[in-house]
């Protein structure tokens, strides 16, 4: 008897720093921005889930975003208040800002789970003690960590995108496409490399992007790059189901949150450097 099919691999969308990332091209508007993301995932059929950080929602359109984003029936979650580094804030700060974030979760949630916890730049303290203080707190207000299992540092285009709208370097932008696109590949390989060398097996991938206007001029290509390396598409709480996030979505389990890097450390395989970031001098 022949062995069945092996399933494709699949990747849960997660979007950082709702309801506003990185700055804003000339002329740009973060609903547009938003409406643009939701646009693009709706005719992907993927679904997604975001991450709001509070203390972001200065512009007059972030209600609207998170409205939006709402009503396109996407789910969102806590990345604090500030997006501040527990390495550098201690426990009690950074519990202290996971809950001020919590009251317009509660209002916008409506319904959907929101204890879902993303650390802000992934960093989950200094020292184990921080660490495990932290999981304890979160713990105790029943989240979940969002962790992470792709990522290819798309914040760094959406910073040199703005520059180079404002200098109309179109030239300079269509090379930012290519290489958006060459990082997001180069890392989707490492990720499927990393879990099959260390695991035996595809996980279900957890992708970190970024609210942000290159994510959004690019996510069409994007998804359509992940479909034709064979992805498809899934919801956080179904990739965190697998086994290999346990130590992510059960707090009284020892941390850290676990990481394909550290899975093949631990194997003893080798783990390849990460795609590069566009040039700071870009647009500069």
């Amino acid at each position: 008897m022949s062995a069945p099919p092996a399933r494709p691999p699949q990747i849960a969308l997660t979007f950082d720093d709702m309801p506003a990332h990185g700055p804003l091209p000339v002329g740009g508007d973060r609903l547009a921005i938003a409406r643009r993301i939701i646009a693009a995932l709706k005719a992907a059929h993927a679904p997604a889930f975001g991450f709001y950080n509070g203390g972001f929602a200065t512009d007059a359109t972030a209600p609207q975003v998170v409205g939006a984003w709402r009503a396109a029936g996407f789910p969102i979650g806590n990345h604090s208040w500030t997006h501040g580094d527990l390495a550098t804030m201690g426990p009690d700060a950074f519990l202290a800002d996971v809950s001020r974030d919590e009251p317009p979760l509660v209002a916008a949630s409506r319904g959907s789970d929101w204890h879902w916890f993303r650390y802000p730049f992934l960093s989950e303290g200094k020292n184990a003690a921080d660490r495990d203080a932290v999981r304890a707190g979160l713990r105790a207000r029943g989240y979940r960590i969002a962790a992470v299992t792709m990522s290819f540092g798309d914040y760094g285009w959406n910073d040199a995108y703005a520059r180079c709208v404002t200098k109309r370097d179109q030239g300079a932008i269509a090379g930012l496409e290519s290489s958006f696109l060459a990082a997001a590949r180069v890392q989707a390989l490492r990720s499927r490399m990393l879990s099959q060398a260390a695991l035996g097996r595809d996980i279900p991938y957890v992708l970190l992007m970024h609210l942000g206007a290159f994510d959004a001029h690019m996510l069409p290509r994007l998804l359509d790059l992940y479909r034709s390396l064979g992805f498809t598409f899934t919801t956080l709480a179904r990739a965190e189901a697998d086994p290999f996030y346990a130590a992510a979505t059960d707090l009284s389990r020892l941390g850290p949150s676990p990481t394909l890097e550290a899975a093949a450390a631990a194997k003893g395989v080798a783990v390849p450097a990460n795609a590069p970031l566009p040039d700071a001098h870009i647009c500069a």
